[in-house]
């Protein structure tokens, strides 16, 4: 096993890549009681057109990542949450637009529960009769997203800035993609972003790290994995062209909802692991310089009823795609969308946009990364999205550290351009 040493946060992390490809990362954290497992793979709602290099491309239902999630607990033998619940753990799963993890947490029975989670992940067992089953309820949750006021408004933006790429589509998908699943279609995806060297496991708790990698190990060597080949994902190309620039629907909601979103280009991405965490970072420290709950900006617009409580603003920057949005409930829509375009647009010129301000978000960034270092379930859920390569979320306060104005100003440069800008406006009925 490889060692890093973090001694500024008193971390030790082992990492392995095993034979069949499959990269470990165990964390012991000896005065926590409870242990987490999550065992994720790179694979998510986006990737539905695929195959191998060289080979010919595949075309999948929209929603089948996410259906396979739902399938992987049931086995011929029953459900495999009742086994977990034997143990003494409590499981779940969760699908996001590029990853598919599945995780335990447990007091003790940890082995049990280890090789449980890799078992069930690896023995996958559909049939036409449980994959229709499933279809009625799943259908039943599109329909709950669907009548969600927030989910709805997200996803009205990013039809908006993605009208090609698969990202505008629900992670769950439709009722109608989902009736074209098959048990073939789930194999065939399975077989394909499932294979070890697609997968990462992550262990952290009270354990002791040899001990546990000789668990994984002796399970791993006693299955057979096909050869590792390279996956060959595809999606649409798009230009700020394709960017729907404004459009609204109805729901009946008691205030209006509207959110403002500004999609990245790929050619505006630094290149390297490093420096696209380090943009990530410099991003968000500018979203809050420019619209933080203490800056002027916020301030004065929430003073003018222009934004409420509810306003918030996020960056994500993932497998394909980045982008910034921001959002609030409000009765002047209009007024919203004038303000925020104008403050990111003019980022440069912001008087708050200044060494000071940014020495004291920092230390705000700081300070809010630490405390979550106090939650294991935060860790656990958290390493995945922050793998940067080599980098980790061990790494993220240098990185923190040695942002700059300059870098601030440099990412807002890359990212908040005019003709990358969408607006969705979420009406209430009684307007209509």
């Amino acid at each position: 096993m490889n060692k890093k040493v973090y001694p500024d946060l008193n971390e030790v992390l082992y990492t392995e890549v095993l034979a069949n490809g499959l990269t470990v990362f165990i964390l012991p954290k000896r005065v926590f009681h409870k242990t987490y497992g999550l065992f994720s793979t790179n694979y998510g709602s986006i990737d539905n057109e695929f195959g191998y290099q060289g080979e010919k491309r595949k075309k999948v239902p929209d929603g089948i990542a996410h259906f396979l999630e739902h399938k992987m607990f049931e086995k011929k033998e029953g459900d495999i949450f009742q086994e977990f619940g034997r143990l003494g753990a409590s499981a779940n799963a969760f699908t996001s637009f590029t990853k598919t993890s599945y995780l335990f947490s447990a007091t003790d029975h940890i082995q049990e529960n280890l090789l449980t989670l890799l078992d069930f992940v690896q023995a996958p067992y559909f049939t036409p009769e449980t994959v229709e089953k499933e279809k009625g309820i799943i259908g039943q949750e599109i329909q709950m997203y669907q009548d969600d006021p927030d989910w709805r408004l997200f996803f009205g933006l990013l039809q908006n800035l993605y009208p090609k790429h698969p990202l505008h589509i629900d992670i769950a998908g439709t009722v109608d993609s989902i009736d074209k699943i098959t048990a073939a279609d789930l194999y065939e995806s399975y077989q394909t972003f499932y294979h070890p060297s697609n997968m990462i496991l992550f262990v952290v708790g009270n354990i002791d790290p040899q001990e546990t990698m000789s668990w994984i190990k002796e399970n791993q060597v006693a299955k057979t994995f096909p050869e590792i080949r390279q996956i060959k994902r595809y999606f649409p190309q798009e230009t700020s062209e394709d960017i729907v620039s404004y459009s609204s629907a109805t729901m009946p909601v008691s205030r209006p909802k509207v959110v403002l979103g500004v999609k990245g280009f790929e050619e505006n991405l630094p290149e390297g692991n490093k420096e696209q965490l380090r943009f990530r970072t410099a991003i968000n420290l500018l979203l809050q310089l420019l619209l933080g709950d203490t800056s002027k900006n916020y301030l004065r617009l929430y003073q003018g009823g222009i934004i409420d409580d509810s306003f918030g603003f996020e960056f994500l920057l993932d497998r394909s795609f980045y982008l910034a949005d921001f959002s609030s409930d409000t009765e002047r829509p209009e007024e919203f969308f004038a303000e925020i375009e104008q403050i990111i647009l003019n980022f440069a010129n912001e008087k708050e946009v200044n060494e000071e301000n940014l020495a004291r978000l920092k230390k705000k960034m700081l300070g809010r990364y630490f405390q979550s270092l106090n939650s294991l379930e935060y860790i656990a859920n958290q390493f995945t999205q922050d793998l940067f390569g080599q980098l980790t979320l061990f790494d993220v306060p240098e990185i923190i550290h040695s942002i700059q104005l300059q870098d601030c100003l440099d990412a807002g440069q890359r990212l908040l351009q005019k003709e990358a800008i969408a607006k969705f406006y979420l009406r209430s009925e009684k307007e209509v």
